[in-house]
């Protein structure tokens, strides 16, 4: 990996494009080098993994409300639509599915300086492949950029501790992934990437507070402001330049300000885009930085029994990272989190109402454990409301660590028994990350797949789509369109402006 040094520039200052990060990204985009099997393998397993949960979520509210934006807006040759048959435009398409993919927060994630959900990329680029007749080997190549460019992104430049939302970074990545799809000249890519992250820049208060739906559909709207970023500068049209770098840009105005400096790593010319395998699915439909702790509270309902005694826990504290603490934990300072009518979304963000349940119950269910009667449980609240979360210096180091081994999104619990007794357990990386006691394979991502879609979708639609899947790199044009799903049933969408 090369490691580029991104600073703001006066306007004065001779900067020229060539040194531009957009433009690197571009020159990222348009390199020809070969994709490794075990890269393609990972996309394939995302790719699964992505209609998994876009199946389980195909009746919820924003899903249907998605969907039916996109039906109001057919096309040919067009792209396709979860749940349902036709095609439909592709922006509209992939805004309808990135929003499926979304909204049960349960597909892979990486986490760094920022974190991110580099799935998100899938949608967009897939609806272009299908739109514009691409085979499956140009959407291999699309979808490893769009994860490349974001994950590098998020392991340099911290958008979070700005309040500004972790999607500016898919933006620029679905633009330039398009790029690679499409074999774009790299003067075309740069003045995508630009208007993508010029557009798809939005406050992390759709994360904060009670979260609304509209938590689904931000990566699916950056999705689609970067197909239409793309169909811009296709057009000629051009973007504000330096965007990162500008004295108004984004670093200067919105970040670490007009002396900031970032590393950002992107590979050499001629290195293989690796990213997607440092990043991690999720086995429980919950934040990710809750994936550990969901693991360590059903091994200690194992081990220790005698915490789920009636009135046994005085209190718990979850020793964890800055970032856990401060995002899904009590360090938030939101209310909503331990309310008991609070949303979905908001439980979702809730540490201490998702170690309660977990402990509770020795499971985590993508449905059961949200539902109102479930979260109004008097002992559950009861339990909810002891536990609290704190900053450890330790664990925040870890969560920052770039070394893959060392890396932990995880903690220690110290539980505190109302007769005297203490129990201390800790966890480092969830029983599914690469790391983990049981981690995330092939079959793993199959299983989960069929998991979610059962009932959902026919057996046979089922068997079709994974075949279809897993073939992936070898698909002929007129075989794309059958990476999607079809439902039983769907729910009809509310009437809107369309």
């Amino acid at each position: 990996m090369q490691s580029r040094t991104v600073r703001p520039r006066r306007s004065d200052e001779a900067f020229p494009r060539d040194q531009h990060l957009a433009w690197a990204i571009a020159q990222l985009a348009v390199d020809p080098v070969a994709i490794d099997d075990d890269v393609a393998a990972m996309v394939v397993n995302r790719v699964i993994d992505n209609a998994a949960v876009a199946a389980a979520s195909l009746s919820r509210p924003p899903v249907v409300a998605a969907r039916g934006q996109a039906e109001a807006h057919p096309a040919a040759p067009g792209a396709t639509v979860f749940g349902i048959e036709g095609r439909w435009s592709p922006e509209w398409a992939a805004w309808a599915n990135g929003t499926a993919v979304r909204e049960l927060d349960f597909h892979d994630t990486f986490l760094a300086a920022e974190y991110s959900h580099p799935g998100d990329n899938i949608p967009p680029v897939l609806a272009v492949a299908q739109h514009t007749g691409a085979d499956g080997a140009a959407l291999l190549r699309g979808i490893v950029t769009g994860y490349e460019v974001q994950i590098d992104l998020a392991r340099a430049i911290s958008l979070h501790r700005h309040k500004i939302d972790h999607v500016a970074h898919l933006g620029p990545s679905a633009a330039a992934g398009i790029g690679t799809l499409l074999g774009l000249p790299a003067e075309t890519i740069h003045q995508a990437v630009g208007q993508a992250l010029h557009t798809t820049t939005a406050t992390r208060q759709s994360r904060k507070g009670e979260i609304s739906t509209w938590k689904a559909s931000a990566p699916a709207f950056a999705g689609k402001a970067a197909i239409e970023a793309v169909d811009r500068a296709m057009r000629g049209q051009t973007s504000p330049a330096p965007i990162w770098e500008g004295e108004d840009g984004v670093i200067a105005q919105l970040l670490d300000g007009p002396d900031a400096s970032y590393e950002v790593p992107l590979p050499e010319a001629g290195e293989p885009k690796r990213a997607i395998l440092a990043s991690f699915t999720k086995e429980h439909s919950a934040e990710y930085q809750a994936q550990a702790w969901i693991d360590l509270a059903r091994r200690l309902r194992v081990d220790h029994p005698e915490l789920l005694e009636p009135g046994a826990v005085r209190r718990i504290v979850l020793h964890t990272s800055h970032h856990t603490h401060f995002v899904i934990g009590s360090g938030a300072n939101d209310p909503q989190k331990y309310d008991p009518a609070a949303t979905r979304e908001t439980l979702d963000h809730s540490l201490p109402y998702i170690f309660a349940v977990a402990l509770q119950d020795g499971r985590w269910d993508h449905v059961a454990s949200y539902a109102p009667d479930r979260a109004g449980r008097p002992d559950t609240v009861a339990l909810w409301r002891a536990i609290t979360t704190d900053e450890d210096p330790e664990w925040t180091r870890r969560y920052h660590s770039t070394d893959p081994a060392e890396q932990a999104f995880g903690g220690r619990a110290e539980i505190e028994l109302t007769d005297g007794r203490r129990v201390v357990a800790e966890i480092a990386v969830a029983d599914a990350h690469p790391l983990g006691a049981r981690p995330f394979a092939r079959a793993d991502y199959v299983g989960k797949f069929r998991t979610l879609a059962a009932g959902v979708l026919e057996p046979e639609e089922i068997e079709r789509f994974l075949a279809v899947a897993e073939r992936l790199p070898e698909l002929r044009p007129d075989e794309l369109t059958g990476l999607t799903i079809t439902a039983r049933s769907v729910p009809a969408a509310p009437k809107g402006l369309f």
